[in-house]
């Protein structure tokens, strides 16, 4: 008698195990074929045209200050650099000199 009502019990909690699963597994299955649709005519309805940024031209800033700033460094550093060319113009010619008595 153990035997047939362990097993009739046994049963019994498979049988409740395998419907729940089947009917949660039946849910989940229903309601992820309806996100799906949803998904779909989102996509099947959506907008062609994507909204481009503007053109570089128009994004940039100007800004007088900080150009006459950039200007006045430039300038600056180009008279550097060719006060030392000149320079090192002049070591050369006198080295010649030295070198070669001219």
């Amino acid at each position: 008698m153990s035997f047939a009502a362990g097993s009739l019990a046994g049963a019994l909690a498979m049988g409740g195990i395998y419907y729940g699963f089947s009917n949660m597994m039946q849910t989940r299955t229903a309601q992820h074929r309806a996100d799906i649709h949803i998904l779909s005519e989102r996509i099947a309805s959506a907008s062609t045209v994507i909204p481009s940024p503007p053109p570089a031209s128009m994004r940039i800033q100007h800004r007088p200050l900080t150009s006459l700033i950039q200007s006045k460094w430039n300038e600056e550093v180009a008279g550097l650099f060719g006060s030392v060319w000149r320079w090192e113009q002049r070591a050369v010619e006198l080295g010649k000199k030295v070198l070669y008595g001219d």
